[in-house]
């Protein structure tokens, strides 16, 4: 039996999102293929960053809600290391 994560419920909406955000990569490309205007080029870019940030976040969210809650409930290691996890995951999507 697969494990269950946060996101499992929405994995549909989660997959479609992420294609949508691989229809914008692929059209980042064709326009530096097509020699389109720089600053078109980083609008489409910055668009881009803002909606792989927002699906991190809905992921982190799951995850919190789910898998760090589930774990603090049990208590012990586990947790500790859930919230440890969820620390340097947070950590690392504010550095970016």
């Amino acid at each position: 039996m697969a494990a269950t994560h946060g996101y499992s419920n929405d994995k549909q909406s989660h997959i479609n999102r992420l294609r949508r955000i691989e229809g914008q990569i692929r059209g980042l490309q064709r326009m530096v293929e097509d020699d389109q205007y720089c600053i078109d080029i980083l609008t489409q870019t910055s668009a881009v960053n803002k909606a792989l940030r927002s699906f991190s976040l809905a992921i982190l969210d799951e995850h919190l809600k789910h898998c760090v809650a589930h774990a603090v409930a049990n208590g012990g290691e586990e947790a500790d290391e859930k919230v440890r996890e969820a620390s340097e995951a947070i950590a690392r999507l504010v550095r970016s």
